[in-house]
């Protein structure tokens, strides 16, 4: 009989959304070092995807990438399709993938601009949630990580209500389904970063905002796509094996 304390461990496959850059590139390059596997999904920026999958396998993982958008059903599938015919059968799903639409006040956004909001930020959760729970409880074991936002209870006013609606619809998603899925073995929680510097602010019109933030957060500075990286593997990670329907506020104390 084999000896099982030396029987190679599958690595964990993971889907990244939204992996191209940002918290995403961080958390794929993080969890790469941590022995995963990825399958990195993105919308448009091929190159940029490229780039982060270059530095994945760098790292010793394997990658693919997947031109994906998440807020279509047929992507999602094609997506965690690729991951378990690639990769084997997926045991993580961190999902990043997100959009802001321009910076301003609720009355003048268009209705074009919320419902892209509503369907990537919501809908695509709730779509890559649903077949992450099928494929992880065929092998009874997984872990999800939903990206929130510390808008969810500031609320952003003047900013975009609707972005933080969606992460307030996160939240209640986290919580939920980590009580339906956890008797499946399945843990599921959620990161709430606070003002971090990323390309998201000059995406949404304003270059300036995260600095203009440092004032208001008590640690005094914003925060970097690592730190937030770093809350997702751990969560992702045997050391959290007792957390679920957690989130993690991880904001420099707003």
């Amino acid at each position: 009989m084999p000896d099982s304390s030396t029987t190679p461990q599958p690595r964990p496959v993971t889907v990244v959304t939204g992996g191209s850059r940002g918290i995403g590139a961080a958390t794929c390059i993080r969890l790469a070092a941590d022995g995963h596997d990825l399958a990195l999904g993105f919308v448009s920026n091929a190159e940029a995807a490229e780039r982060t999958a270059a530095a994945v396998r760098a790292a010793g993982a394997r990658c693919v990438t997947v031109r994906a958008d998440t807020a279509e059903e047929a992507d999602v599938e094609r997506l965690f399709d690729t991951a378990a015919e690639q990769l084997g059968p997926v045991t993580g799903l961190v999902n990043n993938a997100g959009v802001t639409g321009p910076l301003g006040r609720l009355a003048d956004t268009s209705a074009e601009t919320l419902r892209r909001v509503v369907d990537v930020n919501l809908l695509g959760y709730l779509l890559c949630c649903r077949r992450a729970a099928k494929d992880m409880a065929a092998v009874g074991a997984g872990a999800i990580v939903n990206l929130s936002s510390v808008a969810a209870t500031l609320g952003s006013p003047g900013d975009f209500v609707h972005y933080a609606a969606t992460k307030a619809a996160t939240d209640a998603l986290t919580i939920g389904l980590s009580k339906e899925l956890g008797p499946d073995g399945i843990r599921v929680n959620a990161v709430a970063p606070g003002m971090i510097d990323t390309d998201m602010h000059a995406t949404a019109g304003d270059p300036g905002r995260a600095d203009a933030a440092v004032p208001g957060i008590p640690l005094g500075r914003v925060g970097s796509a690592p730190e937030i990286a770093a809350a997702i593997a751990w969560l992702l990670s045997g050391e959290a094996s007792y957390v679920t329907g957690t989130v993690l506020r991880v904001s420099g104390g707003r």
